[in-house]
């Protein structure tokens, strides 16, 4: 995954979701955070032809032939 810069925010999880976190880190090593990161991008990348402007990349994307400039 290639580094970004990070904004703060606060999101509210459930405890069964915090719970389960929480031992995936201390089994993983992994932070929290980057477990949250992956989630969104999951999210977003699902529903990416939702997003205004990211119709046209998904036709570019899918169009046969050489690479556009």
């Amino acid at each position: 995954m290639v580094s970004r810069k990070k904004i703060s925010t606060t999101v509210d999880i459930t405890e069964e979701q915090n719970e389960k976190l929480k031992r995936l880190n201390e089994k993983t090593k992994v932070p929290i955070a980057e477990y949250i990161r992956q989630g969104i991008d999951l999210i977003l990348e699902r529903h990416k032809a939702d997003l205004p402007g990211e119709q046209l990349a998904l036709y570019e994307e899918s169009e046969p032939g050489p690479p556009k400039p």
